[in-house]
């Protein structure tokens, strides 16, 4: 059997394990961390261990870029914070930024891309006039891709800010309002955390399950080792008396139970997660998706092309109905092919 992203796995799972890796093993566990986007992960984790010095130096020059990452995502939440003062509504911190911004261990070497914030549906007219007026700008000024977002997803069309260059996505809810599962967006917000200055981010219990649902409802695997790593960690950190039956209960108000099962399944397979038995009953699909998660060589490389493919499918049947994903699909083709 060839070499896949289980050498990665591995690695953060049991860092004692890259003690025995030969030059080669060095090479492939290092391109596919930098694919994954878990390099300074991997960093954190191995910190301490006497490793290769070339190898050391990567590891070390991934945690300080990391580190500029962390200074950049929240001065960026700081700045949307400042815009948003005005406008009298919550504003929550969703995904790596609010891990960074709550000093969670799931934010250790965090990569950081656009800054995700959700707030009630109701408040989108002023939070959109507030992030304008602050110097955001649109970045799909297509008429047709601004009037699919604002009717068929659970965010404003992607901003960017002129001077900063940095992305915000706004959500109103966490999944498209077309998806098979319809997470309770208000609960969302009202249990949510105050950090303490003026930003919020989500309960314990609904980051889990927002995790889950990114991962398994709302995409096609893509990116899943950061997704199931970011789940580990969350876990390990929040796990005490009484959190799996809060978590349940959290997952079945938002109809998320499936979703939520199965990433757990997937984060005790690969990063031995310590989830309770109970919880680790699953199916044939849990080894399609290890295979789909897994699938990278020894150069960091997406292999497996079916298995992907027929997850890029079911990501965008799971989205919208089938009538509606045609149409759009029909729509951007013959847009692309009058350009």
């Amino acid at each position: 059997m060839g070499v896949d992203a289980r050498l990665l796995t591995r690695a953060l799972a049991e860092p004692g394990s890259v003690l025995t890796l030969d030059a080669p093993s060095w090479t492939a566990l290092i391109t596919m961390a930098r694919a994954e986007q878990l390099l300074a992960s991997l960093a954190w984790r191995t910190d301490g261990l006497v490793v290769p010095p070339a190898a050391r130096a990567i590891l070390d020059e991934a945690r300080v870029g990391a580190e500029v990452e962390r200074v950049a995502a929240l001065w960026e939440a700081e700045m949307a914070r400042r815009a948003l003062a005005r406008v009298d509504t919550p504003v929550v911190l969703l995904k790596g930024t609010a891990f960074l911004a709550a000093g969670l261990a799931a934010g250790q070497g965090r990569r950081v891309g656009d800054l995700d914030l959700l707030v009630p549906r109701a408040a989108l007219p002023d939070v959109e006039a507030a992030l304008l007026s602050a110097g955001w700008e649109w970045v799909k000024e297509d008429a047709y891709d601004d009037g699919y977002y604002r009717r068929w997803m659970h965010e404003l069309p992607p901003l960017i800010h002129r001077e900063r260059d940095r992305m915000i996505d706004v959500h109103h809810t966490i999944l498209p309002p077309t998806a098979r599962i319809t997470p309770a967006a208000a609960a969302l917000i009202a249990d949510s955390v105050p950090l303490g200055n003026g930003l919020r981010v989500l309960s314990p219990v609904d980051m889990v399950v927002h995790a889950a649902l990114h991962l398994f409802a709302d995409g096609d695997l893509s990116g899943g080792l950061r997704n199931l790593w970011d789940i580990d960690r969350l876990l390990r950190e929040f796990d005490g008396e009484g959190w799996w039956e809060r978590l349940h209960a959290r997952a079945a108000l938002h109809g998320a139970c499936g979703p939520v099962r199965r990433a757990l399944r997937q984060a005790a397979a690969l990063y031995d997660t310590p989830v309770p038995e109970s919880w680790r009953v699953g199916d044939e699909f849990d080894r399609l998706i290890r295979r789909r998660l897994l699938a990278r060589d020894g150069w960091g490389r997406l292999t497996r092309p079916v298995t992907r493919l027929t997850f890029y499918g079911r990501s965008h049947w799971q989205r919208m109905p089938p009538v509606l994903l045609a149409r759009h699909l029909w729509t951007k083709w013959r847009k692309r092919g009058s350009s």
